[in-house]
């Protein structure tokens, strides 16, 4: 079964926002074996609808929609389902009350007649209950295609689509099984790891395919498998996942589909009953940023420090003036000291630190633009590394991140059994 996924709404098409929608619907329909075809961003314009209905239904078993469900007139997908399906649009009770319980409950504002309108859908559609939100889903079948038209309100789209349309679709199309597993892995780029690999490559089964996806300093190496028989599927992976261990196991760090880098750590440190803090220059408060944003961080995480100016690091973290000059504020020393007094400011187990110039200019330090120390302290022991990660201000702060969590998990388990002494 194939499918397209239609994003309706200029704000998307003049980059007002990211089409995060049409992402998550794809992993959810991909996961009960149905393949993406195509993925369309169009106006709210009739005209361009129902275009984008005609093309996409000459192509596929299943479209999509997000967006143009809305109250005001820019909102036209209700109306092109008329014109596109010969249909009327007629009033549903249930979507009423549903309307007028949430305009009790949670909205002071009386009900206005476009309010109203949102209980009004194609006669022919089957409605799909939105329990977040005014605009309820639709449904509706042709003996060419099925059409299904979401709200562009993300977590309104994400409740429709997991309660409502994917049991709707397992119940009612049989689909083969599509495996993804995807391999974290740190510190070599594509190229590299494609060249110690090739010889694992070149023997996988025709079922399975490898797609190389490079970020600022990790690459994620996903295995496709697509058949009818899931344990073989699951077992075929796993055994060539086991055999990509011998040739390289060293910069694996984990499997996208269980938990990433960040969340390993995280378990890590909250299973050993540890803690950490983070003190941060040239990558701007991200470290912590990223932390945070994993539940239960609070068992853990204490708290970071984010001296981005020199003149933080000496007024709020003490390093002496004279020290700073010394061995300038771009070094191996400063990253070292951030970290210890770090870790002592919030009584931590762990310190992790950031110092670099990540450009446009060198600002206090003659260090080449890209040069990053990272230091990482614990009563244990100091170390730190040294980078240069290019000259691309996104760049450096990206993959100082991804080193940054890379060399944290190298740390903790190099040194836990002394940790947790």
């Amino acid at each position: 079964m194939k499918a397209e996924i239609i994003s309706i709404g200029d704000e998307i098409l003049i980059g007002q926002i990211v089409d995060t929608n049409s992402a998550f619907i794809a992993k959810q329909l991909n996961a009960i074996g149905i393949e993406i075809h195509q993925i369309t961003s169009v106006q709210d314009n009739e005209e361009c609808l129902v275009k984008a209905f005609n093309k996409a239904k000459s192509k596929v078993d299943l479209v999509i929609t997000t967006g143009g469900l809305g109250p005001t007139k820019d909102d036209l997908t209700k109306k092109t389902w008329c014109t596109y399906f010969q249909d009327e649009l007629i009033l549903n009770e249930g979507v009423m009350s549903h309307i007028e319980e949430i305009f009790e409950k949670y909205v002071k504002t009386p009900i206005l007649p476009a309010d109203k309108s949102q209980a009004y859908l194609p006669s022919k559609s089957i409605p799909l209950f939105n329990k977040y939100g005014t605009a309820p889903g639709m449904w509706m079948e042709t003996s060419e295609c099925v059409f299904i038209s979401l709200p562009g309100v993300p977590f309104e789209m994400k409740s429709l689509l997991i309660d409502e349309v994917i049991p709707q679709l397992t119940k009612r199309f049989k689909t083969p099984f599509i495996l993804h597993r995807t391999v974290l892995t740190y510190g070599l780029g594509e190229s590299a790891i494609a060249n110690k690999i090739e010889k694992w490559e070149n023997q996988l089964p025709e079922f399975i395919k490898l797609a190389y996806l490079p970020s600022l300093g990790r690459v994620r190496l996903r295995l496709t498998a697509r058949g009818t028989d899931e344990d073989l599927l699951k077992n075929e992976i796993d055994a060539q996942i086991k055999d990509l261990h011998t040739y390289i196991g060293d910069i694996i760090r984990g499997y996208e589909e269980d938990l990433g880098l960040e969340e390993q750590i995280a378990n890590l440190l909250t299973q050993n009953k540890l803690t950490l803090s983070t003190a941060e220059s040239c990558t701007g408060g991200k470290l912590a940023s990223t932390i945070t944003e994993i539940p239960g961080a609070s068992a853990y995480f204490s708290g970071s420090i984010v001296s981005y100016a020199t003149s933080a690091k000496n007024d709020v973290l003490k390093i002496e003036k004279e020290f700073i000059e010394k061995y300038s504020v771009v070094s191996a020393e400063i990253a070292e000291e951030m970290a210890k007094r770090t870790r002592v400011l919030f009584n931590t187990d762990v310190c992790i630190a950031t110092t670099g110039n990540a450009g446009p200019t060198k600002g206090d330090s003659d260090a080449d633009i890209g040069t990053v120390f990272i230091a990482i302290s614990s009563r244990v022991k100091t170390e730190s590394f040294q980078f240069n990660f290019g000259t691309h201000r996104e760049r450096v702060t990206h993959k100082a991140v991804n080193k940054s969590f890379e060399l944290l998990m190298d740390f903790l388990r190099a040194n836990l059994t002394n940790l947790v002494a």
